[in-house]
């Protein structure tokens, strides 16, 4: 029999937080620190789940709020599941709809139960609290489900971000009750609130942490705040949570902020960056980023990065790249996100190998010089 969840401190460093693990789920394996992309409607942009397993991708998000709308979690269920509907058999994490009360709020309408959504697809309006959501993420058949949660701007008043925290705090509670009735074996994890403050950030640790969950989120960054303050909150939380449970910093993704998150004890990453970037042209390498478009590389033969061991790099040029981003044709974001998808893997296995090897430090300022 498979085991549910289970998380191993493999490597640390001396000189951070920094470390590398394994994590298994349902039978399925990762290692950390790792970077999910982001499959929002049960797809990564561009490129088949075959290309993301060849390329060694060991865990994808997707998102409960789209997928309830488009197509149905019930639909979902009735094709087997998402990793049976959408053809993956790697790890799924299903975001639990939570950062859309930040990023639609001019949609929605929120209280001490849940919140009420106007669909943003067809104005529809919907109900969710914390019980809906884990009977979505359910229905749906994820490996790893996030707790309902309320994600507060940066700059939000002082008495929002603590009714927010409370809330977070309640709506987990509820959440853990919901998973056991469903009597599931994913892996409930619990999202840190509490703005910008870190007596706040403190007190929503110690609150989740009560629960004894299998991993926990660090939610409510990447939302304005800035590099600098958003690095600063999260070196004020992680230490408030289990050391040996896995730490998952929501929604961030440039390299920059990767290495140095990884420093202060982040094992789990998601963000659109990746591939949303690709799409628009700007590609990642280990020379810094590229904006295709530009006519510097109208005739460059040159492969997108010299060192990279990608499909893209290996086979096409950087001129064939932007002629291809400017004549519009689609395999242009398809070349682009395969690219970025492995900067991205690769980054994480330098950081892997990095730590293991007792070198971390040198490749964050390696990182750090080319994108800080």
């Amino acid at each position: 029999m498979n085991e549910p969840f289970g998380f191993t401190i493999t490597a640390r460093d001396r000189r951070s937080r920094a470390r590398t693990g394994r994590v298994t789920v349902r039978g399925k394996t990762f290692e950390t620190p790792v970077f999910m992309p982001v499959g929002t409607a049960a797809t990564v942009k561009g490129m088949q789940p075959s290309q993301l397993n060849e390329l060694g991708v060991g865990i994808l998000l997707c998102n409960t709020y789209h997928l309830f709308l488009r197509p149905g979690s019930k639909i979902v269920a009735s094709q087997g599941g998402l990793h049976k509907f959408m053809g993956w058999d790697g790890a799924i994490l299903t975001d639990s709809g939570g950062f859309q009360i930040y990023s639609l709020s001019d949609l929605t309408e929120v209280d001490d139960e849940g919140l009420v959504i106007k669909s943003h697809l067809d104005g529809t309006r919907h109900h969710f609290n914390a019980e809906k959501i884990m009977a979505i993420q359910h229905d749906l058949g994820s490996d790893i489900v996030m707790a309902f949660d309320q994600c507060v701007p940066h700059d939000a008043p002082p008495t929002e971000v603590l009714r927010a925290l409370e809330r977070t705090t309640a709506w987990a509670r509820r959440c853990k009750l919901e998973q056991e009735r469903f009597c599931s074996d994913a892996a409930l994890f619990g999202i840190v609130q509490g703005g910008m403050d870190p007596e706040l950030r403190r007190r929503s640790a110690e609150e989740l942490c009560a629960l004894d969950l299998p991993g926990y989120a660090v939610g409510g960054l990447s939302v304005g705040e800035g590099k600098e303050l958003m690095h600063s909150v999260l070196d004020a939380t992680i230490p408030h949570l289990p050391d040996v449970k896995p730490h998952y910093l929501m929604g961030v993704g440039p390299p920059d902020d990767l290495v140095n998150a990884v420093a202060a004890g982040v094992d789990m990453f998601d963000c659109v960056v990746a591939t949303r970037n690709a799409r628009n042209g700007t590609l990642f390498t280990r020379q810094g980023a590229i904006k295709m478009r530009n006519s510097a590389y109208r005739d460059d033969p040159a492969p997108l990065d010299p060192e990279c061991p990608c499909p893209t790099c290996q086979t096409f040029s950087r001129a064939y790249l932007r002629h291809l981003f400017n004549a519009r044709e689609m395999l242009g974001p398809i070349l682009a996100t395969i690219h970025n998808v492995c900067y991205f893997r690769d980054l994480m296995a330098a950081m892997r190998t990095a730590i293991r090897e007792g070198r971390f430090e040198e490749l964050r300022r390696e990182v750090l010089a080319v994108y800080e």
